[in-house]
């Protein structure tokens, strides 16, 4: 009855918010669920969620909630650390229409944003002008403004520019009783309060001056709690200053003024070594002197190879900037030798690809430190404690030795020359007494920290991870005035509850705790998450690198969160879907749930969150494996059967290819899509008149070669669809001296398979069965430790990491994987004095997918550079995808993928432009979208080769 009476509520809440905004509304469990956590160890689900259109649908929300006594949590980029962007009431998410820049001063160097502005979009707006946005935090590229005031952020700049409330002049917020109001700076802001908050303030602030001027310790990175001695009237009586860093619990952010700065016009990054992160910590406040922009730290069992830098067991990377490129070398070199008495090694780099790169290593840390050496877990909830820069040496001493006392393990790092770390812990969070232990360290920390004068946060907030031991740090008597501050803004409680002031107890609200006991029963195995899949769902903790909107030139997740916008078609939020799927609290109905398919629907896997997420989600495998359980004894899509049993298809096809190319293009055509669940749009890729295998068995008594061995896989896509690639092969290793096979087909003359197009619609048992036939014909072939050269980057990666995952229980998939290469490989490996032919032309194109996130293509870049094909290929997906892009109700997403980097490159290129694309779905999406053909490598080759004799 109760929960009953409870859905009745929330629809009846939904309703009224759904009349009330002029934004979107939603109470289905989906929008719950993507909204249940952030990036935290917390969970909480909210009742409903919204997204405003504007500043008057943000009132309208709180005049609802307030009305009915609901609570209201204001949400950004969901990337808060501490458990303060989640929610039991309505969660408002300011990043679907709140992303206006109001406006832009390069004169006074400011701007007004909304608060779902990205970080990212108003440095690039500022950047125009030669301005930034000083704050910088690893997460830049999707944390918005609101977030960022939120939680008080700083990032690696803020040695030079400061924490978020530094930067801060204005802001408008929305109280939960009902008040439109400006806080800002001085006693003019004050007084323009309404009475009762005005009277309010001042009464809290007059009435305990000595604890708010004695009660705050004194570091750059003091985040914890109100930050009430911004109202003292030595420090101005900063009210916009004091709610910086509220965490949603006083008001809603409607708008900010923010203050911007001009960066230096070159940056020289010096990269020091030391002996052991010790060192590192203890000379980190040496360098600030120096004015550097930035002083930061890591040490060598989180960067891993440490591809780059110099020598030492830790480094500091030390940012120094100049009006021109000498004068910021200069400025770095004169650090090196003031910091060189205590250093291994040093290096400086003005380089600014080789800056991104090293700067890339520091920021995928929030991610990379999940996982400990060993692959076990390591969660946040100790994230950026923050002690004075002079006391980090010695507070890191005593942190590494608190947590063997504890038997727990974790790995420093972060902004040394601000006295903050970052860590991941391995704490145990899903049993009593790994949760009990949790407890009793972060008792014991919070009293290390205050110990050495430091803050429990010194970047993310408090939230439910710190909060409870804010007594430890400020004492009974601050705590008490920081609960009347919020009552004085929030007397009904309704802003955030459970988040900073009588907060919820840290080891509740576990985002852990629903999930099964017991590993669920998988058909993959999951060998990097012992074989559990609701380890691998966990492998996501919510830095949401996918919900980046403007992808590198070397990245490729998420394509279908940047072509709808869409929370849901992230990475992360097929993650939180599935975890919440596994809960079965919000999303109730486990593999058959309607939710989980619609969002993973649009999952083009493309494996790119593989290689790019920063703790290797495979949310392609996670589909497959989803779709194999939904689909269970039920009828499939009819793309499943069309084009998930391709390779059959296409066999069956062969004899009678002309006929059926002639009918492709009759109006039966439409028909045969339509019947296929093919999109209308989509044109039918032409089969070939003669197979390469056909072609291959024709010329066998022909072939010569007396070089290594090579055995090349007639992958079907080269077989039936684009057999001149596979004859192009044939002819460089044949150039290159190379002795080339192929295997014989299966038993009763079947071709063999890698089992893609199986795999990537879910077809998970008749995967397996192909895979196995594979195995067993291509073992004693690659048993001498022939290679197996494949040209289809999509079936290189299915054999390499689908088929021993799979087949997770047969020792042989993991040595034929372990056989497979590239066709760029091949030749590197097989034939390294082969000097391909100089074709001196520049080169567009794309890396497949698969190619970048399983295979790499730095053999492939090196081939291209001793051909002299110039240029390097964009990043991205091209969007076709395999079967995705040809599936009846995917093609604008297909297009809209392609549009973000393939096309413009292609219609961009000069004329005499080498098209380069290795992937047959590559080729075929360039091929109906543009007027250009695009060529494999081999292709390419082959043909400036000389004529045989």
């Amino acid at each position: 009855m109760a929960d009953r009476t409870e859905t009745r509520e929330t629809q009846e809440l939904a309703r009224e918010l759904a009349e009330a905004v002029r934004g979107e509304v939603s109470a289905a469990a989906g929008d719950r669920a993507l909204a249940t956590m952030d990036a935290s160890n917390y969970r909480r689900v909210p009742r409903a969620v919204v997204a405003p259109r504007d500043a008057e649908d943000v009132a309208a929300v709180l005049r609802v909630c307030r009305e009915r006594g609901v609570p209201v949590v204001p949400r950004g980029g969901g990337t808060s650390i501490a458990g303060q962007a989640t929610g039991v009431g309505v969660v408002v998410d300011c990043t679907r229409h709140l992303r206006r820049i109001v406006s832009l001063d390069a004169e006074s160097g400011t701007a007004v944003v909304q608060p779902g502005v990205v970080l990212d979009d108003l440095r690039a707006a500022a950047g125009a002008h030669g301005l930034t946005f000083g704050p910088d935090p690893s997460t830049h590229s999707r944390c918005t403004l609101g977030g960022m005031i939120g939680n008080n952020s700083c990032g690696s700049h803020s040695v030079a520019w400061g924490t978020t409330a530094d930067s801060v002049r204005e802001l408008e917020v929305l109280t939960y009783g009902g008040e439109r109001l400006r806080a800002g700076r001085g006693t003019a802001a004050l007084d323009a309060l309404p009475p009762r908050l005005r009277d309010g303030v001042r009464g809290l602030v007059d009435g305990d001056l000595a604890l708010l001027r004695t009660g705050y310790p004194e570091l750059p990175r003091r985040i914890s709690g109100y930050a009430l001695d911004a109202l003292l009237p030595e420090r101005g009586t900063d009210l916009a200053r004091a709610l910086t860093g509220s965490e949603g619990t006083l008001g809603v952010l409607a708008e900010a003024t923010v203050a911007l700065v001009r960066p230096p016009a070159a940056k020289a990054l010096a990269v020091l070594g030391y002996a052991d992160e010790s060192a590192a910590a203890e000379a980190a406040h040496t360098l600030l002197p120096y004015r550097p922009l930035t002083v930061e730290g890591m040490a060598a069992d989180l960067v891993g190879s440490a591809a780059g830098l110099p020598k030492g067991g830790a480094w500091l990377f030390v940012e120094m900037g100049g009006e021109t490129a000498a004068e910021a070398l200069a400025r770095a070199e004169e650090l090196c030798r003031g910091a060189g008495a205590v250093t291994t090694d040093h290096t400086v780099v003005t380089d600014p690809a080789r800056q991104r790169a090293l700067w890339r290593v520091r920021e995928d840390a929030s991610g990379t430190a999940t996982r400990m050496p060993d692959g076990s877990e390591a969660w946040p909830g100790w994230e950026d404690c923050a002690v004075p820069p002079a006391r980090l040496g010695p507070y890191l001493r005593d942190f590494r030795a608190l947590l063997a006392q504890h038997g727990l393990r974790g790995t420093p790092y972060g902004h040394f020359g601000d006295g903050c770390i970052h860590v991941r812990i391995d704490f145990d969070l899903l049993t009593a007494p790994g949760i009990r232990r949790f407890r009793e360290f972060s008792g014991d920390l919070a009293e290390l920290v205050v110990a050495h004068g430091g803050s429990l946060s010194g970047e993310h907030g408090d939230g439910q991870a710190r909060a409870e031991l804010l007594p430890k740090m400020y004492g009974p008597e601050l705590v008490g005035l920081f609960e009347r501050f919020k009552d004085l803004w929030d007397p009904a409680g309704g802003l955030n509850p459970g988040m900073l002031v009588r907060p919820d107890r840290m080891d509740d609200n576990l985002r852990f705790a629903p999930l099964p006991k017991h590993p669920v029963d998988v058909e993959f195995g999951y060998p990097h998450d012992g074989g559990d899949f609701s380890a691998a769902v966990r492998r996501c903790v919510g830095v949401a690198k996918c919900r980046t909107t403007a992808p590198g030139p070397s990245a490729v997740m998420c394509p279908s969160y940047r072509a709808t916008g869409e929370e849901r078609h992230s990475t992360r939020g097929r993650a939180r879907l599935l975890h919440e799927m596994l809960a079965g609290e919000v999303v109730t109905d486990g593999w058959r749930s309607e939710e989980v398919r619609d969002a993973l629907d649009l999952c083009l896997s493309c494996k790119g969150c593989r290689s790019d997420c920063p703790v290797g989600v495979d949310m392609a495998t996670y589909k497959a494996e989803f779709l194999h359980h939904h689909y269970a004894g039920r009828l499939r899509p009819a793309a499943h059967y069309s084009m998930g049993r391709l390779p059959r298809w296409l066999r069956a096809a062969a004899p009678v290819a002309p006929l059926l190319n002639a009918l492709a293009r009759t109006p039966l055509a439409g028909a045969g899509k339509r019947l296929g669940g093919i999109a209308p749009q989509r044109a039918i890729p032409e089969l070939a008149a003669e197979p390469f295998v056909r072609w291959w068995a024709k010329r066998a008594p022909a072939r010569t070669g007396e070089g290594p061995a090579v055995l090349l896989w007639p992958d079907t896509f080269t077989n039936y669809l684009a057999p001149e690639v596979g004859r192009a092969a044939v002819r460089v290793l044949e150039d290159a001296g190379l002795s080339v096979r192929l295997p014989a087909p299966g038993r009763r003359r079947t071709p063999l398979c890698c089992g893609l197009t199986w795999v990537s619609t879910g077809q998970l048992d008749q995967a397996r069965t192909v895979m196995r036939r594979t195995v067993d014909a291509l073992e004693p072939l690659l048993a001498d430790g022939t290679p197996l050269a494949v040209l289809e980057p999509s079936c290189a990666a299915a054999l390499r990491t689908d088929l021993p995952e799979l087949l997770s229980d047969d020792p042989r998939a993991a040595r034929l994987a372990a056989s497979v290469r590239t066709f760029a490989q091949t030749l590197e490996e097989r034939a390294p004095a082969w000097e391909p032919p100089r074709l001196d032309r520049p080169a567009v194109g794309q890396t497949h997918c698969h190619q970048h996130a399983v295979l790499g293509e730095a053999a492939e870049r090196r081939l291209r550079a001793r051909a002299g094909l110039a240029g390097g290929l964009s990043g991205g997906c091209c969007g076709l995808a395999g079967n995705f892009g040809f599936e009846r109700g995917h093609y604008d997403v297909s297009v809209a993928c392609a549009e973000e980097q393939l096309l413009p490159s292609v219609r961009e290129a000069v004329p005499g432009t080498e098209v380069l694309a290795d992937g047959f779905s590559c080729r075929t999406q360039i091929a109906q979208l543009t007027d250009r053909r695009a060529r494999h490598l081999a292709e390419v080759l082959a043909a400036a080769l000389p004529p045989r004799e």
